[in-house]
């Protein structure tokens, strides 16, 4: 008889999941490369959207394209489920490489926003420790910062798109330069909490009405 460990090994799911390890890591933890990201414990609701979106080439990186671009929504989302159930430990904390003035923007960005530019917090939908909430606000935890800035970029200019009304979007086009700069700065200098769990679902009261979130 299988154990618990061998049977997830045998699994479908877990086999199909094998052509993500080299860039995102076996249990999705994250690898070297700064622009792969962590995926591991992040609300299945979530990294089901991302998914599909590859797959219907929303978000375009033609690697992950061709790798889901046959896969039904059932497979899908036995793959967001497979790396939502893993946690294996966050990163260590990034050293900040920019001024102290830069990461204090940064914070106040991060926790207060900006109100005069139409900025929210982060933490008003990704929450006070930065782990998201199901079943679709990722948390920010364990991502390096220029993936952050090429993400926030991407919604920027639009290269990067969600369900209508994509806020990401919104938000992140009220952004500069060097918002982004000190926003992704100081994200990745953040150090894990003692739960990095996602918060459960209505936690929080969303500042603004997103797609990928249900009615």
């Amino acid at each position: 008889m299988l154990s618990p460990a061998q049977a997830e090994s045998a699994s479908p799911v877990a086999e199909r999941v094998l052509a993500c390890a080299s860039c995102h890591g076996a249990q999705g933890q994250g690898t070297n490369d700064v622009y792969f990201p962590r995926l591991a414990g992040k609300p299945a609701g979530y990294l089901y959207h991302q998914l599909v979106a590859f797959r219907d080439k929303r978000r375009k990186y033609p690697p992950m394209n061709y790798l889901l671009e046959f896969q039904p929504d059932a497979s899908l989302q036995q793959m967001a489920d497979y790396f939502a159930s893993q946690h294996p430990p966050l990163p260590p904390a990034a050293i900040p490489v920019v001024s102290h003035d830069v990461l204090e923007k940064g914070k106040t960005l991060v926790t207060q926003g900006d109100p005069q530019r139409g900025v929210p917090a982060c933490a008003r939908c990704h929450g006070p420790s930065f782990t998201g909430m199901e079943p679709a606000i990722p948390g920010l935890l364990g991502l390096r910062a220029r993936y952050i800035a090429a993400q926030l970029g991407a919604w920027r200019y639009g290269t990067r798109t969600a369900i209508a009304p994509d806020c990401m979007q919104i938000v992140a086009g009220h952004l500069t330069e060097a918002d982004v700069t000190a926003v992704a700065a100081w994200l990745s200098s953040l150090s894990a909490p003692a739960n990095a769990l996602p918060l459960p679902q209505g936690s929080l009261a969303m500042p603004l009405k997103c797609g990928s979130e249900p009615n």
